[in-house]
């Protein structure tokens, strides 16, 4: 893959194409975890059997998985991080799906579904198709005066 020196792909279409995903799933999963956290337990627990403490946890996994899709990336520091904070939001998707298919039927079982695929694009597609490279070190462009080898 091509680079123009810096941390950008030449694949532009991609790469703006999975900023602008990974931005409006990263709203979305705030809000969402935010909200999980905020409500009283008892409205949140109401139309399903899932206890409190597991609907919290899931609230500060969706919080840090928002995070998680943006910072890395944004900052080039450790930005592989960007695509498994998305495999793990993938997975908190996939139990949401099966959840609301069960509770609420297909109609609604369809938007988790859709996040889920936006998700998953957003993993392969920082994972292959547009990865972000690493902020370089002062060490790596420095002409060599770190290294230990040849202080002899």
């Amino acid at each position: 893959m091509k680079t123009d020196g810096d941390s950008t792909p030449k694949k532009p279409i991609a790469n703006r194409a999975l900023w602008i995903v990974q931005t409006l799933l990263a709203l979305l999963f705030l809000f969402s975890g935010t909200m999980k956290l905020m409500m009283p337990i008892a409205e949140m627990a109401k139309d399903t059997s899932l206890p409190g403490w597991f609907l919290r946890f899931i609230g500060m996994a969706e919080i840090f998985g928002a995070a998680g899709l943006i910072l890395p990336a944004l900052l080039r520091i450790q930005p592989r991080l960007t695509p498994l904070a998305a495999a793990c939001l993938v997975i908190i998707m996939i139990g949401a799906t099966a959840i609301t298919l069960l509770v609420h039927g297909v109609g609604l079982a369809l938007i988790p579904a859709i996040v889920l695929l936006l998700t998953a694009f957003v993993a392969y597609g920082r994972w292959r198709l547009a990865p972000v490279r690493a902020r370089s070190s002062s060490r790596d462009t420095d002409s060599g005066s770190h290294n230990l080898s040849s202080a002899s």
